[in-house]
């Protein structure tokens, strides 16, 4: 897996590179030109304090902050695509990974990949920042004895890392999820102190179970459906830990994380289900009950767990 990183990649948008792509899209001409009037000859200056710059015009990039933004970026890429069957390309605004299957100890499929990545950013005006962009290798073979090839972006070696943190969670090479959690469960521990500071200050006990959910459980849930099921109970324990000491603070009941997990997980289910265009759309089939569902890859236990409850 390469993980890409960009310099400035919203500020880098050529505004009339992305008007034709828009129409290509099938986006109006009027739209279009909405789109692109926009984007072009922006004023922007900089205030600090009382003291504002010398105001200076932009003709590229799309303004920081603004909603529309990451939605321009992300038809910017629309044509960032893999172009062969053993590679991928993931993509969430302007968070890319690179995602390549090596079979037959062949990795010139992947390599490959990461040239016409490298050539796609030099057509569209997007530098890859090589310093930041890592590759970890996932090898769950037992004599791991293989020297992969080490990729080359812009003349300069990509380096290779054992855990990276993509989209707020820590992938390691053995797709353990002990390092996230202990960084999750760190993280929420520390929120408990100030949850104890406002109990302290007699705050009511709907206010202290506001704060809770907000600053806390939003920590401890954060991407949860991807993680929890395939956690080892070693690491649940550590996580119901910490609902178990912010019950002593607030002295209320609080929602078990495994029953949130499980709902969270039906309800991503059923809109999955009900969406025909969705990717995993026909991963999963009706029982004959007509009440649940299965999935059509999930062979094992651990792997029904890691969607289903």
């Amino acid at each position: 897996m390469l993980f890409v990183d960009y310099s400035s990649a919203f500020n880098t948008i050529i505004p009339s590179t992305l008007t034709t792509k828009l129409q290509h899209l099938g986006l109006s001409p009027s739209l279009c030109q909405w789109i692109s009037n926009f984007l072009t000859d922006r004023p922007q200056a900089v205030r600090m304090g009382r003291h504002v710059s010398a105001s200076l015009t932009l003709r590229t990039g799309a303004p920081q902050g603004c909603v529309l933004s990451p939605l321009l970026y992300s038809l910017y890429t629309y044509d960032c695509v893999a172009t062969t069957n053993s590679t991928t390309i993931i993509k969430f605004a302007d968070d890319t990974v690179v995602v390549g299957l090596i079979s037959d100890n062949s990795e010139t499929a992947y390599l490959e990949e990461i040239r016409n990545l490298e050539n796609w950013c030099q057509r569209n005006n997007l530098l890859l920042n090589v310093s930041k962009t890592k590759e970890l290798i996932v090898d769950f073979r037992t004599k791991q004895e293989r020297n992969y090839q080490t990729p080359v972006i812009n003349e300069s070696p990509v380096e290779r890392v054992d855990i990276f943190r993509y989209l707020s969670a820590h992938i390691t090479q053995d797709l353990s999820w002990s390092c996230h959690i202990n960084t999750v469960v760190k993280k929420a521990r520390q929120r408990l102190y100030h949850l104890r500071c406002l109990r302290d200050f007699r705050l009511p006990s709907k206010v202290l179970r506001n704060f809770y959910y907000c600053t806390i459980e939003s920590i401890l849930m954060g991407n949860k459906t991807t993680w929890f099921g395939n956690s080892i109970m070693q690491d649940r324990r550590a996580l119901q830990r910490v609902v178990r000491s912010a019950e002593r603070i607030i002295h209320t009941k609080l929602p078990d994380l495994h029953s949130i997990y499980s709902k969270r997980c039906w309800t991503k289910a059923r809109k999955i289900m009900k969406d025909l265009s969705h990717p995993n759309n026909g991963l999963f089939s009706l029982l004959r009950s007509g009440k649940h569902f299965r999935s059509l890859k999930a062979n094992t236990e651990r792997l029904r767990r890691s969607f289903f409850p």
